[in-house]
């Protein structure tokens, strides 16, 4: 089912089921994602529009947590987009199910996403995922904390490997990390702060630890 949201811009209805308790029945863009939306499909050539499919999926995410406290991308979302980009819907639910960054099902206010690939995993990512749990009260991978602040994930390369171990809380790379450091982030979040992202350990960038070793100007 469908109609036409404020402003005349598409809205689907989806009928809900008992398994599907969860889901919501209508979705539309508010104002903030349909500017983004205008700027993205204009990239496009005419036709090609399908292509956008991933940053609508993000942008649906982003507003699902903005207005809901909950990054995740909804059934009935995914048909909004596959009407806005002119696509069968199935494509949209197999770009969406195929990324393990897009929720197909509600999270907690913070999504704690722990790398746990070769590199972080010799750099300590079992004392991050250690420290999620405990601090997070989280049982582990996949749970989410009754509170509804946390929900911990395991997720593949980063790509930061030189700062390993990472932890992805939302969309920021916390670096660096170990068990104190993890604590001390997640304490903070439970306070409602939210502490700058990067290295924990003050590294800039992706320089060797202890600073830069070549080209400093010095004559050491």
């Amino acid at each position: 089912m469908s109609g036409h949201g404020p402003g005349g811009g598409f809205r689907a209805t989806h009928a809900v089921g008992k398994a599907e308790a969860a889901q919501p029945t209508e979705f539309a863009f508010d104002a903030a994602s349909e500017a983004e939306i205008e700027k993205i499909i204009a990239r496009y050539p005419a036709g090609k529009q399908a292509s956008a499919v991933i940053p609508l999926l993000y942008i649906v995410q982003r507003q699902m947590g903005r207005v809901t406290g909950s990054a995740w991308v909804p059934r009935v979302a995914m048909d909004v987009i596959a009407q806005r980009l002119s696509m069968p819907p199935m494509r949209v639910y197999e770009v969406a199910t195929f990324y393990l960054m897009f929720n197909t099902k509600p999270i907690g206010r913070y999504h704690l996403q722990v790398c746990g690939t070769t590199p972080c995993m010799l750099r300590g990512s079992d004392d991050v995922l250690a420290a999620c749990k405990s601090a997070g009260g989280l049982k582990g991978y996949g749970d989410t904390s009754a509170d509804g602040l946390f929900t911990l994930t395991e997720v593949e390369c980063l790509g930061a490997c030189v700062n390993a171990p990472i932890l992805q809380v939302d969309d920021d790379y916390y670096e660096d990390m170990d068990h104190d450091s993890t604590v001390r982030l997640i304490e903070a979040l439970k306070r409602g702060e939210r502490p700058p992202h990067g290295s924990a350990i003050g590294r800039q960038a992706a320089a060797p630890v202890g600073g830069p070793m070549v080209l400093t100007g010095s004559e050491d």
